[in-house]
């Protein structure tokens, strides 16, 4: 299985410190050696970096890890590769333009069997995450051809990721640079951060930050991942079947589907 990593902030943040304790888990503390990648959304642009490699063990990583790059919404992935060769195509988070927005997109889990129709979103590689991804914006674009507001778009979201939660493990993130989408079939935790900040020590590697040097009174950032990061902070747990749409760092909807 694979690993997330998603932020939603107020206002433009950088996640070098979450960051940092997941790219361990790439090789050194986890198994999850098949490749990494991660997205920072700035405005409508997107700076993604990817490689096939160990996230443990790479240099693009360590660049990431020295650049703190600002943004309100992340979504960051390390694989371990069960459907698929182990190569950039690949690598997950994948992105698409869909009504002139970046939608980007990462999975932990497996389909079994899974292959959709094609049309006119077609998977790079032969991944059957980003097969899922090409469909659920199939699905999008089929709905509506022209832009809507996110409460319109949450039926087809949830329905999608229900139907995929049916064919095996899909917990996923999805964004297209303004809102937050989080679903959970296994696995998913989330922590809010808000005033007053306090300190916060990374699970995998000797690291602490005083947040409340960093942040101002008004900051509000969530970070959603597989497993929690840190060892002295409480993190909140997602049932499977749970949801959850973020934006600006505050949760604004969220449902639990119960299987079928």
């Amino acid at each position: 299985m694979c690993e997330l990593l998603g932020m939603s902030a107020n206002v433009p943040t950088d996640i070098v410190f979450s960051f940092t304790g997941l790219m361990q888990r790439g090789g050194r503390t986890g198994p999850h050696r098949d490749g990494w990648g991660i997205a920072f959304y700035e405005g409508r642009g997107l700076r993604l970096f990817q490689d096939p490699t160990a996230s443990s063990e790479s240099e693009v990583a360590q660049l990431v890890q020295r650049y703190p790059i600002k943004s309100e919404v992340v979504i960051g992935h390390i694989r371990q590769a069960n459907v698929g060769k182990v190569c950039l195509a690949n690598t997950h988070p994948f992105v698409r333009e869909l009504w002139g927005r970046n939608w980007c997109f990462a999975h932990n889990g497996q389909l079994a069997g899974f292959d959709p129709r094609a049309d006119f979103y077609r998977p790079v590689g032969d991944t059957d995450s980003e097969a899922a991804f090409c469909d659920l914006l199939n699905r999008v674009r089929e709905s509506f051809p022209e832009p809507v507001e996110f409460e319109r778009l949450l039926p087809i979201l949830v329905q999608a990721c229900e139907q995929y939660r049916g064919q095996g493990v899909f917990n996923c993130l999805l964004s297209d640079g303004d809102w937050l989408f989080c679903f959970c079939s296994t696995k998913l935790v989330h922590i809010t951060r808000r005033a007053p900040f306090g300190p916060a020590r990374l699970k995998d590697v000797d690291v602490i930050v005083d947040f409340h040097a960093e942040t101002t009174p008004d900051d509000v950032v969530t970070v959603i991942a597989t497993e929690p990061l840190t060892e002295n902070e409480t993190w909140n747990r997602y049932e499977p079947g749970n949801w959850g749409l973020w934006r600006q760092g505050e949760c604004v909807a969220t449902g639990l589907v119960q299987p079928a």
